[in-house]
């Protein structure tokens, strides 16, 4: 039976752990939190081990526990020191959550300290793993639109709807050097949008070429956001492939969820048709029931297909996520996102949040270390 830690045990812990819950693969043997009372509630929230330990220092934890699996739910800005930390430790598997890290220094410094103890990264992307996004990969990768062609994300962020972020979670991203380091921050593009960027590259299967954004500010938000890429063509296409994400805000709109009140539209262009992929974070909203937002919907050869036979809920993405880690903790199978995987996923979202900065395109060969010299030019 493999041990589990988990570091962190604020709201996303209560969807993370869905996956852990009554499987005979694994225990969760400890947790640890600042708040000693917050990680002792969710012991008895989800009827966790009478024995399950509890820590407000993680390094004590990590010191004190031998564990095959540790889940790391903390701000961006810790991730580096912890996976780090956890890596020395001799921790078998270690999962981080989205963004991976805040600089790309940070990244290779997780990935290097992981390296060297054995130890194996994964970066932990529930949208991967959502039961209609991965029949939508499925259906595109069979050739069932044909050769796609463009890709279009467009996010809408209510202002009201699904459960409460506590204030100490915010204050964190009001702090620039801990949302991508530009002037303003960069709470929405480096946060909010990973998911985004994650899925651009996952189902189109091509590295970009290159980015040119633009942000707004909206009230310390990086926001309304746009942002164009370009795909390097590495496999031969009938069209040069590019894509699209569009951030929305929308602060007098209460979007029903059970989670947060944000949601994602995607469409797809290929060569025999459209894709379009509705509802994300969510799913099982009303707009689930009606046809016009089916989770997938296909108009081919002259035909409109909807698919609806997934489970409705967003917290099946974190289930299938942490299910598929515990297969890489057993050596079943390889990350969905290693640390270089990720840490590309961050280059290129880091590369965006460059471009808004700087109203430049920016040539992925040359972020970041060409960069200036590209500018100049």
């Amino acid at each position: 039976m493999l041990k589990v830690g988990i570091i962190g045990t604020g709201v996303i812990f209560d969807l993370n752990i869905q996956g852990y819950l009554n499987n005979e693969d694994v225990e969760i043997t400890c947790l640890s939190d600042k708040t000693i009372e917050k990680a002792t509630e969710k012991i008895k929230k989800f009827k966790l081990g009478k024995d399950t330990r509890v820590y407000s220092d993680y390094k004590e934890m990590l010191d004190k526990e031998k564990l095959d699996i540790i889940e790391i739910l903390l701000p961006h800005h810790l991730h580096a020191e912890v996976v780090v930390y956890a890596a020395k430790q001799g921790v078998k598997t270690i999962s981080v959550q989205k963004p991976m890290a805040l600089s790309l220094e940070e990244a290779d410094m997780m990935i290097e300290a992981c390296d060297n103890s054995g130890s194996t990264l994964s970066i932990y992307e529930n949208f991967l793993f959502d039961p209609h996004f991965l029949k939508a990969k499925e259906l595109i990768d069979s050739d069932y639109i044909g050769d796609p062609s463009s890709i279009r994300i467009k996010t809408a962020m209510g202002g009201k709807g699904g459960w409460m972020i506590p204030n100490d979670a915010k204050k964190w991203r009001e702090v620039p050097e801990m949302m991508g380091g530009t002037e303003a921050g960069s709470p929405v593009l480096l946060d909010n949008a990973w998911h985004s960027f994650a899925l651009a590259t996952w189902i189109f299967d091509e590295k970009i070429e290159k980015v040119f954004a633009w942000a707004g500010n909206f009230k310390g938000l990086d926001a309304p956001a746009y942002v164009m890429f370009k795909y390097k063509q590495n496999q031969e296409h009938i069209i040069p492939q590019y894509g699209n994400m569009e951030f929305s805000l929308m602060p007098e709109m209460e979007i029903p969820s059970y989670y947060y009140p944000t949601d994602e539209f995607i469409e797809i262009i290929a060569s025999r048709g459209i894709m379009k992929i509705n509802q994300g974070t969510s799913i099982g909203n009303p707009m689930s029931k009606s046809d016009v937002f089916a989770p997938i919907v296909i108009i081919r050869d002259g035909k409109v297909e909807t698919f609806y036979e997934f489970e409705k809920d967003w917290k099946r993405s974190f289930i299938n996520t942490t299910k598929h880690l515990i297969e890489v903790a057993k050596g079943n199978k390889e990350p969905i996102l290693s640390g270089e995987q990720a840490k590309y996923i961050l280059r290129f979202n880091l590369a965006a949040i460059r471009s808004s900065e700087l109203g430049n395109e920016i040539l992925m060969k040359d972020f970041p270390k060409k960069i200036k010299d590209h500018i100049d030019t």
